[in-house]
């Protein structure tokens, strides 16, 4: 099935403003079920690779040899919103490798949560690489190093041992070379990895379709997708897309964003992966796209768009609270490509 997909906003009956997105969705083996007219736009991962970066932790075992929960598990994946909560199980983490925030290279920034925000701007002292959206992730990364003895001073630097093994397990999952990834720095200074869309999904679809009897990898992606699934919180906190479509969605679906317009969903029922991306970078329009993307695929469940139509077609107000319009998707059906 070929698609356009675009994300207009509506201001009134006027059309202000057009997203163009781009989607893919695939089987564990790359077979297209979905796709829009760029499926091998190459654009970077971001944070929709850390269940894929979480993986290599898992998969040699040493989540059970630190008896990692899965809500510390889930927060690994996660770009969380610096709430206590996600705090609280990011220091956990720490605390039992014997580290503590000084050791995270993510760096600080304001948190997406009032209550913390309102802290830290009360007491300044209290800021540090905790609050980032990416600490999870981080404490795995350390854990990691910690676990295969690997120095944990520069973890996050594309020649470190941690980072090499991210670069090959991304490739792995996503079916490229891991040659042919390209590199950079991401926001939270580990590496940053950009592939084509299509192996994006590809990835999501091994998590969706993942045995927990299967061999170590496959029970590893397995456990990662219950863990995740189970608190949906974690991985990202009120607001969040991915974490409000877990949490309100169909039962079984499994979601990450990244930055500049990513959004990644695995669908279990389907052994399906779909990723998303917004070609300007602005995320406004992902919510509306993905709905059409799963209602396009048969995904969507009996009266899921509208239980959720804050997500699926989001209203628009202004300072005076108004309804002054809408943003919602339009999908169009394409002709086949030839050859």
């Amino acid at each position: 099935m070929r698609l356009r997909l675009d994300v207009v906003v509506r201001r009134g009956e006027i059309a202000e403003s057009v997203h163009r997105i781009q989607a893919v969705a695939v089987d564990p083996d790359g077979r297209m079920a979905l796709e829009t007219e760029r499926p091998g736009m190459v654009t970077t991962f971001r944070s929709a690779a850390k269940p894929f970066q979480l993986l290599p932790l898992v998969e040699r075992g040493h989540a059970e040899r630190w008896k990692l929960t899965d809500q510390e598990l889930a927060v690994m994946c996660a770009s969380h919103t610096g709430s206590s909560y996600h705090l609280e199980l990011v220091s956990g983490v720490l605390d039992r490798l014997g580290l503590d925030a000084s050791a995270l290279a993510c760096g600080y920034h304001d948190p997406l949560d009032p209550e913390s925000l309102a802290d830290v701007k009360a007491h300044p002292e209290k800021r540090s690489g905790l609050y980032n959206n990416c600490s999870g992730k981080h404490a795995g990364m350390l854990c990691l190093a910690l676990s295969e003895g690997w120095p944990v001073r520069g973890y996050e630097r594309a020649d470190h041992p941690v980072q090499q093994l991210m670069c090959r397990t991304i490739a792995e999952l996503c079916g490229v070379s891991a040659d042919s990834l390209l590199t950079a720095v991401d926001g939270c200074s580990v590496v940053v990895f950009a592939l084509p869309l299509s192996g994006m999904a590809r990835a999501y679809a091994r998590l969706a379709a993942a045995s927990e009897s299967g061999d170590a990898r496959e029970s590893a992606l397995a456990r990662i997708r219950g863990a995740m699934r189970a608190y949906p919180r974690a991985t990202g906190g009120v607001g969040r897309l991915s974490s409000e479509l877990m949490e309100r969605g169909a039962k079984d679906r499994i979601a990450k964003g990244g930055a500049e317009g990513l959004e990644c969903v695995a669908l279990p029922a389907r052994d399906l992966g779909l990723a998303l991306k917004s070609e300007d970078g602005q995320a406004r329009g992902l919510g509306p796209a993905l709905f059409a993307a799963l209602d396009q695929l048969g995904a969507l469940e009996p009266g899921e768009a509208e239980r959720l139509a804050d997500l699926a077609r989001p209203i628009l107000r202004n300072h005076a609270g108004l309804e002054v319009g809408v943003i919602e998707a339009v999908a169009r059906r394409l002709e086949p490509a030839v050859g």
